[in-house]
């Protein structure tokens, strides 16, 4: 009997330390996704509507929610630099190579100013080298629009 309670209560410590573990890992997501926002607002001299625009447009990623992305996307949307790919197409473009993981991915990062659009990752901004997925969002009257979603 005495040797069912030992093993039992090894159990339920082991399964403790387990999910101390994934808890650590889920505060420290946390804080990188609170950090990347502080630093996203103050790159656009704290305009609420861009933090809201992002976390939107997050949200809708996550969740494949075309409904919602669809008029948050500039008319001429680029999707493709190689052939050319813009507007109409782009769900239908993502579905097909399985991007939404990566597009949820690059969102995630920091934004910072490149020309007239805020950008993500960073990396693409400062290195003119950059190879890889980028984001683009550019204000238009007043507001955000979720302008590319490309890679070289």
């Amino acid at each position: 009997m005495h040797m069912i309670l030992r093993v039992l209560l090894t159990v339920v410590f082991v399964c403790s330390l387990v999910g101390c573990d994934t808890t650590q890992k889920k505060k420290d997501q946390a804080a990188a996704k609170a950090k990347a926002q502080e630093q996203d607002l103050e790159d656009v001299g704290g305009d609420p509507d861009f933090m809201a625009f992002i976390s939107h447009l997050r949200q809708a990623v996550a969740n494949h929610d075309v409904d919602t992305l669809a008029p948050m996307m500039t008319t001429n949307f680029g999707y493709c630099l190689n052939p050319v790919g813009e507007g109409d197409g782009v769900f239908k473009y993502w579905d097909q190579l399985n991007l939404w993981p990566q597009l949820e991915s690059v969102l995630q990062n920091h934004f910072v100013p490149k020309g007239n659009f805020m950008v993500a990752p960073p990396a693409f901004a400062t290195d003119p080298n950059f190879h890889g997925y980028r984001v683009g969002l550019v204000s238009v009257d007043g507001g955000w629009k979720f302008a590319y979603f490309v890679t070289d």
